[in-house]
């Protein structure tokens, strides 16, 4: 079933895919209203998210975010189906980067640059970064996690290749980063660090947004154990279609932060550039659904689940 569904899709994407983009507009107009009004897509999660997030606005500035947000989900929907198989010409005009001179010092210099990014629309659109490079010491990557259906997570592999880039697991993301380093070259990578941990990965902790928010400190430690060069990517939509990424620079060597630091100097930017246009952030996903009390209760019982095998070893012995 998955296969058939897969195939389906192929046909309607390299259908859709000939459209013009100002016609795929068109239809992300016209799937707004099923997915708002009708589908209610998430509703209640972003409305909650928004809500939390801005307890300085009312209820109707809290409702004009959460339709423009609607709005360019839809946007980013139908983007991704241009993008697949975009013109190298077409996608330079539609995403622009501001501040690529930057990872060249760097790279100059003998260290590796780790791109810190967030869920903005169109993030995609970044993976064409590695257009703007053209030097055979460096690896240009991205951090993903795999789809749970095969076929799918080939077809969002091979769009985020199709310019040079390389798609890299999150569970191959060290060993790919130490044979790189192993093999004498640097790295332009990035990670989109706004996503919810595991319990298991949980070990620090950011005020964002008015929330006691746990995170991912995977990426600070890998730039550490590297080296890296550390920037911000900071996204901005300059009109529908097209997008401007300023990179931001905010550590030479990662290895000289505080531990922790680098992580909460990106959630800090990340905030500020979520506060600039709040619409263009991903709300639908449930950020906030782990809290320290529910961290707390699983520590406690992990102790106590411990503790009681430990008991139960020495009474056997």
């Amino acid at each position: 079933m998955k296969a058939i569904l897969y195939y389906i899709t192929l046909v309607l994407l390299f259908v859709l895919n000939k459209l013009p983009m100002c016609v795929l507009h068109f239809l992300s107009d016209i799937l707004y209203f099923p997915i708002y009004y009708v589908a209610r897509y998430r509703r209640k999660v972003v409305r909650d998210n928004l809500v939390k997030s801005f307890p300085e606005k009312s209820l109707k500035e809290i409702v004009k975010i959460e339709k423009k947000f609607y709005h360019s989900l839809c946007d980013y929907f139908v983007e991704m189906i241009k993008y697949y198989g975009m013109s190298e010409k077409e996608i330079r005009r539609r995403m622009r980067f501001v501040g690529l001179e930057k990872f060249e010092a760097m790279l100059d210099k003998g260290h590796p640059c780790v791109l810190y990014m967030g869920h903005f629309f169109n993030w995609e659109f970044v993976t064409s970064i590695s257009l703007h490079f053209d030097r055979d010491d460096i690896v240009v990557g991205d951090i993903y996690h795999p789809l749970e259906n095969r076929y799918f997570d080939a077809l969002t592999k091979r769009m985020r290749d199709q310019y040079g880039a390389e798609a890299i697991t999150m569970a191959n993301t060290l060993r790919r980063i130490m044979q790189i380093t192993k093999e004498k070259k640097k790295y332009v990578i990035g990670f989109i660090a706004d996503q919810v941990p595991t319990w298991e990965s949980i070990n620090h902790w950011v005020d964002f947004f008015h929330r006691d928010t746990p995170v991912f400190t995977g990426t600070e430690k890998i730039a550490t154990r590297t080296h890296a060069s550390l920037f911000y990517a900071r996204m901005v939509r300059e009109k529908r279609g097209y997008y401007t990424l300023y990179i931001e620079q905010f550590a030479e060597d990662a290895a000289t932060l505080p531990e922790f630091e680098a992580t909460n100097i990106y959630y800090r930017m990340l905030a500020d550039n979520i506060r600039e246009t709040p619409e263009l952030w991903l709300w639908t996903h449930k950020r906030w659904k782990r809290t320290r009390e529910g961290y707390a209760r699983r520590e406690a019982k992990r102790i106590e689940d411990r503790r009681k095998l430990v008991e139960k070893a020495k009474n056997n012995v």
